[in-house]
């Protein structure tokens, strides 16, 4: 009977472990499902539509091949056609059957005129009769501000992906040749096997199982057989001749024992096979071959942020916010390093760059003077996207200084969509400053406007307001208005003014001369986003102005310790006197309408700006 079981057990182990390898080899279906794009017109560009890469659910891979290098790009669908509207263009859509096709695309618009490609009366330049349309270069893909992400291989790409249906895929070479058109995209097909592994063990365990039986079979069989009849008498022995050579020689040998230690190791050697066979089938069992045991993850619960409804999408990301900056960052180096303005207004506007130029004036006449503070990247604490799908569109940022525990709070906009960020506002915060509570990065945040009746104070109104407090102090009919025990800045440009007017009374000039202090606001315009509690982050430009005249006509107002002015103003005295200008770049914290808190200082930057003779 134990025979009988053991071949059941033969019999059903081999049924068990070849189950589990036939799912894993002849009966596994393919893990992938590739479609390939097929592009009949050549053009510059393929743009892959969103449709397409979620044709099927899950991750995506892109793969292209071509002669060269090859550049893809993600990011908004959205944006990418923006981008795109001054190009042919071929974009790969799904047709109503589900099958993709694509389509050549005519160029709907005209790009501005680059950085640097406008006349000095400021018309758009034109290319001389003799030059032709195929002579003009074209805009490189590679480092636009507008890509989520971009990747760069040479004869054949591979960019594994994971995209919602908003966003599409842009291929390119250079952005002249025509695009790769040996493309497709791939998805990997489910075809996890979790009975495979099972089957495999537990087919070699009733294979173990059916060797034992087996063996206790044999014995049993060996145990059973009985006791043996005596055999006939044996003759006497006799004596042996040692004279006896060769084959005649008489040996005495002991077999028995002998058989039962081969029997044994045959044994041994037959049960080997089946565990080491086993052995191998476990090991290559991968994990897709095992089922699922234990809880599932639960997921953690977050705080809810409620979109309004309407709202428009972030203009960026974070991992895009730090690319950006550090863009930025890279670029204003370069241009500080080289005093090179022009360098520095590919990354900078507004009283960001007005700052920078005058310092590069400075350091070209002074040899010691000092370079500016470089933009801050890492780490990237606070990332707020304006919720716009259309441009100009903005970001702000909040960096933190690990060397003087202090952080930057900036703002950056692009323009266009060919355009790149630029840096328009940057500040120090006060080391104790709160941040109010902001949307997270995903959602974004709405721009006020600058006559916006929401807030306590529209932020086209803030540098004139801030301004006359600059001025008057607690006499400014908007004091109250503003906190004052936050704000340091204030207690700051009293103390410098009252030290230069002290500075100006030691010497004759107090009997022959005048030093006033006002304060206005700048030429640039404010900018706003709006906070969780309908309140709103507004950086405004104040200019300081500190004028030096003579009273006495025969009297001459002269710099001999100031090497600054006199870089600036191109003089070392005047008989008319001298005014100087400071650039304040202000940023607050402006509460809804109806509040009772009061406008919150945040943070400041102070550079000259400029200096002159008096006309």
């Amino acid at each position: 009977m134990r025979f009988v079981w053991a071949v059941a057990a033969f019999v059903l182990a081999a049924l068990m472990i070849g189950a589990g390898i036939a799912q894993r080899t002849i009966f596994q279906g393919p893990d992938t499902d590739i479609a390939a794009i097929a592009v009949e017109e050549e053009a510059p560009y393929l743009l892959i539509d969103g449709a397409v890469l979620n044709e099927i659910p899950g991750a995506q891979t892109l793969r292209a091949q071509g002669e060269g290098d090859i550049f893809a790009a993600y990011g908004r669908t959205a944006d990418m056609k923006a981008w795109l509207a001054d190009t042919p263009f071929n974009i790969a859509t799904l047709d109503d059957q589900g099958e993709i096709v694509t389509e050549l695309v005519e160029p709907e618009t005209e790009a501005p005129a680059a950085d640097g490609e406008t006349t000095p009366e400021g018309e758009s330049a034109t290319a001389p009769e003799d030059e032709t349309e195929d002579e003009t270069p074209a805009r490189s893909p590679i480092g636009s501000d507008l890509w989520l992400d971009e990747y760069q291989q040479s004869d054949i790409l591979i960019a594994p992906l994971q995209l919602p249906s908003n966003m599409s895929v842009l291929v390119a070479a250079d952005g002249t040749a025509p695009a790769p058109d040996n493309i497709s995209v791939s998805w990997p097909i489910p075809n996890a096997t979790p009975w495979a592994g099972p089957l495999i063990v537990g087919g070699g365990i009733i294979m173990a199982v059916g060797v034992f039986l087996y063996i206790l079979g044999i014995r049993h069989v060996r145990r059973s057989r009985g006791p043996r009849r005596k055999g006939l008498p044996l003759p006497v022995t006799e004596p042996i001749d040692l004279a006896v050579e060769g084959a005649d020689k008489g040996v005495i040998s002991s077999g028995a024992p002998t058989r039962r230690a081969v029997t044994s190791g045959r044994r041994a050697f037959a049960v080997l096979p089946v565990v080491a066979v086993s052995a191998l089938l476990f090991s290559g069992c991968s994990a897709d071959a095992w089922p699922e045991l234990g809880p599932s993850a639960t997921p953690t619960p977050t705080e809810t942020v409620i979109v309004p409804e309407g709202q428009q999408a972030p203009a960026v990301t974070k991992p895009q916010a730090e690319r950006i900056l550090t863009r930025i960052a890279a670029t204003v180096a370069e241009a500080d390093e080289t005093m090179d303005e022009q360098l520095a207004a590919t990354r900078l506007d507004g009283a960001a760059l007005a700052a920078r130029s005058t310092n590069y004036t400075l350091r070209g006449a002074i040899a010691d003077h000092a370079a500016p503070k470089a933009i801050l990247t890492k780490p990237l604490e606070i990332v707020l996207p304006q919720a716009n799908d259309s441009w100009p569109r903005s970001v702000m940022a909040v960096v933190d200084d690990q060397e003087t525990k202090t952080s930057s709070i900036m703002f950056l906009t692009q323009q266009d969509a060919w355009s790149p960020y630029k840096l328009s506002y940057v500040a120090s915060l006060a080391a104790s400053t709160a941040i109010p509570d902001l949307a997270p990065e995903y959602i974004g945040a709405v721009q006020p406007a600058p006559d916006s009746p929401f807030l306590v104070m529209p932020p086209q109104d803030i540098a004139a307001a801030y301004a006359d407090i600059l001025n008057k102090g607690e006499e400014s009919e908007f004091f109250d208005m503003f906190d004052a025990e936050s704000d340091a800045f204030r207690e700051v440009v009293a103390a410098d003014r009252q030290s230069r007017l002290d500075e100006f009374n030691v010497t004759a000039a107090k009997k022959t001369g005048t030093m006033t202090f006002a304060a206005s606001p700048g030429k640039y315009a404010p900018f706003a986003l709006a906070t969780v509690e309908s309140g709103a982050i507004v950086a405004v430009n104040v200019n300081e102005t500190d004028t030096v005249k003579p009273t006495d006509k025969a009297a001459v107002i002269k710099l001999p310790n100031n090497s600054t002015v006199k870089a600036l103003a191109g003089a070392e005295q005047s008989a008319t006197g001298f005014l100087t200008t400071f650039s304040d770049q202000v940023f607050f914290y402006v509460p809804t309408q109806g509040s009772t808190e009061k406008i919150q200082f945040l943070g400041y930057s102070s550079d000259i700006l400029d200096a002159k003779v008096i006309k």
